[in-house]
């Protein structure tokens, strides 16, 4: 049966190996915060950090995550840099219909603990495969700047 480390804590699951991450942690832990969008890794609304770089989980098999480190939206409250991003999405409204913002909070949190004080060509690059189906990209790309410790001039 594999373990997996999720948010810091232990969990076996019944389930194959090969099976997408997405669905272990969806259906077997419950943490339905990381969405399905596309289902082949192109979309982004399933981003999770493994050992701390954002991973596309619906084409992540269980096999490649065993031994990892595995975070979810649901944990971001309990780091600095998630609370960061999460506080300048809720100051900016980034949002409009929600559905990606998990993904997209995701990717942004793992870009600026990589690259703390990113240009807007890194913020690009970093949140290259994120879509927003609403268009919200240059709100992704201020609150990102916000959450860094900078505010972008609004054009």
């Amino acid at each position: 049966m594999p373990t997996l480390t999720i948010n810091g804590q232990q969990h076996d699951v019944n389930v194959p190996e090969r099976m997408p991450l997405l669905w272990a942690l969806r259906d077997v832990v419950n943490l339905p915060g990381t969405k399905f969008g596309c289902g082949m890794g192109l979309c982004g609304a399933c981003t999770v950090h493994l050992d701390g770089q954002a991973t596309r989980s619906c084409i992540t098999p269980i096999s490649a995550a065993q031994g990892r480190d595995i975070t979810t939206i649901e944990a971001l409250a309990e780091d600095a840099t998630g609370q960061r991003v999460q506080q300048a999405w809720l100051d900016l409204g980034v949002a409009q219909c929600g559905y990606c913002q998990s993904g997209q909070i995701m990717s942004a949190t793992a870009l600026l603990k990589k690259t703390p004080d990113p240009s807007d060509e890194q913020i690009v690059e970093g949140m290259s495969g994120n879509l927003c189906r609403c268009g919200t990209y240059q709100r992704i790309q201020q609150a990102i700047h916000r959450a860094a410790g900078h505010e972008e001039e609004q054009a």
